[in-house]
């Protein structure tokens, strides 16, 4: 395994995995993707969306209710169930929920309005960045960040590479093909270039700069 790449700010030691963000990796959403079913499932066109995205905190799921109540039903395959029962899997509000079999924002690849993430379509509508408009574990896959605290209130920060044990038990079963294995591994620049305003939302632009700067970009 390569050496990561370690860079320190006042609050926070970062570590990098290096092999991933210099690798040709590129989602292969509708292009080959199996999804994360126990069973390969390409037709279907879930990808990761065949359960509901957790929230990262209540100021999150309440941000993305009220962008739901933006969309328009052409745009949004679901909006009556989403009007009627709400995009939350439960009381407390910790996912979007499921219907027929996927998260209630993916519209199916037969849906005139465009396949694919409900939210994701109406940002690029609005000329606005997807990243304001979607569960932030929704942007950041496969990208990974393992925190551990440190002394004095600072914390060593690991951005990695999503695994299927990262999936907990279902991990072990399903069709998981996204970063192992070859198959996603053909895009034509690096990661850190790809992702690169992922990254930067992340990690901040200063250790983002840094970061490219040591990898040789």
């Amino acid at each position: 395994m390569e050496e990561p790449v370690e860079i320190s700010t006042p609050e926070v030691d970062w570590r990098f995995d290096r092999g991933f963000l210099e690798s040709n990796w590129t989602c292969i959403w509708g292009r080959g993707c199996l999804g994360i079913l126990d069973e390969p499932a390409e037709d279907l066109g879930q990808g990761c969306c065949s359960v509901g995205a957790e929230f990262g905190d209540q100021e999150e799921a309440m941000f993305i209710s009220a962008m739901a109540a933006m969309l328009d039903p052409e745009r949004f395959q679901h909006h009556d169930v989403a009007a009627r029962d709400g995009i939350f899997s439960d009381e407390q509000r910790t996912n979007t929920r499921v219907h027929d079999g996927a998260c209630i924002f993916l519209n199916r690849p037969d849906f005139a309005g465009g396949a694919g993430c409900a939210l994701h379509l109406a940002a690029l509508d609005a000329d606005e960045s997807p990243l304001d408009w979607k569960p932030s574990v929704c942007w950041q896959l496969p990208i990974r960040v393992d925190w551990e605290p440190l002394e004095e209130g600072r914390e060593r920060a690991t951005l990695r590479r999503w695994s299927r044990a990262d999936w907990g038990d279902e991990g072990a079963t399903m069709a998981w093909c996204c970063t192992e294995g070859d198959r996603a591994y053909v895009g034509d620049r690096p990661v850190v270039e790809t992702l690169a305003t992922e990254l930067a939302a992340i990690t901040g632009e200063e250790v983002f700069v840094e970061l490219r700067r040591r990898l040789g970009r």
